[in-house]
């Protein structure tokens, strides 16, 4: 599922070598954070979080083959913590 969120997201945005996917296996949950560059944000989430909302139904199906439940969270860098991110959206 990786994979398939990486290929999506590095197509919607202008740094694809900026995304990073973190894959987080539970047993039966899946915790997908995707983490872009702050000026990409919003392509990601899209105009009321449907790009974000597209994203999740693909994942979801995918992961339904597997008997999964998935998770997947955009994070932003904290502004005043150059390390410490926080979700921009979780769903």
């Amino acid at each position: 599922m990786k994979q398939l969120v990486e290929s999506i997201v590095k197509a919607l945005v202008d740094s694809p070598d900026q995304v990073v996917i973190t894959q987080t296996a539970g047993e039966s949950v899946v915790i997908i954070e995707i983490r872009v560059a702050q000026d990409d944000v919003g392509k990601v989430i899209g105009k009321e979080g449907r790009i974000a909302n597209a994203i999740r139904t693909v994942v979801k199906a995918a992961a339904a083959k597997h008997d999964k439940k998935v998770t997947v969270e955009i994070m932003t860098q904290n502004s005043s913590n150059s390390s410490a991110s926080t979700p921009a959206a979780s769903f």
